[in-house]
């Protein structure tokens, strides 16, 4: 955020530095306050470039094994651009490495999902996918194995054909 500050800062002067140096070049015929308003500008500019260039740079950074699985779009009446353009504000990326399969039932993989928010800490928990029953569960400190296969404590979503994130985990995305 900091450096997003400074880069922002940075536009703002030399957005300003360009007025003047084509006012000087022009011999002075442009308002002085027009300085100030290409200064604000740049830094509006830079900053909704930031917002925008932020999911790429931030999925583009991630290591080949972790697959962006599901984005999350975000539109704002304070950023009307957004209903035209809107800006993808969180995703969640499915650590590939670490799917494994469940040795009592087939059709279980369980994987560490890392999921990624603009302005937020990245958070990573473990997924069981049900890749037969379309469903998945988060997995908690309370979830255990027993010995017949069956999974206790975990709380069973029911999901569509099409999740992106089941989908990935098993592999059909």
């Amino acid at each position: 955020m900091l450096m997003e500050l400074i880069a922002a800062l940075v536009a703002g002067v030399a957005a300003a530095g360009v007025v003047m140096l084509v006012n000087r070049a022009i011999g002075g015929r442009l308002p002085r306050w027009l300085a100030l308003v290409a200064a604000g500008l740049g830094m509006i500019a830079t900053a909704i470039f930031n917002e925008y260039d932020w999911y790429s740079r931030t999925s583009g950074g991630l290591p080949d094994t972790l697959v962006v699985a599901q984005t999350v779009e975000g539109r704002a009446v304070y950023r009307p651009w957004t209903y035209l353009w809107p800006i993808i504000e969180r995703f969640a990326a499915v650590d590939t490495a670490s799917v494994r399969h469940h040795s009592g039932q087939q059709g279980l993989k369980l994987a560490d999902v890392f999921f990624f928010g603009r302005w937020s800490p990245v958070s990573q928990v473990s997924v069981l996918a049900d890749c037969v029953g379309l469903r998945r569960a988060i997995l908690d400190d309370g979830a255990t194995f027993e010995a017949n296969g069956e999974i206790r404590g975990a709380d069973w979503v029911e999901v569509a054909a099409g999740d992106p994130l089941v989908g990935t985990i098993c592999g059909t995305k």
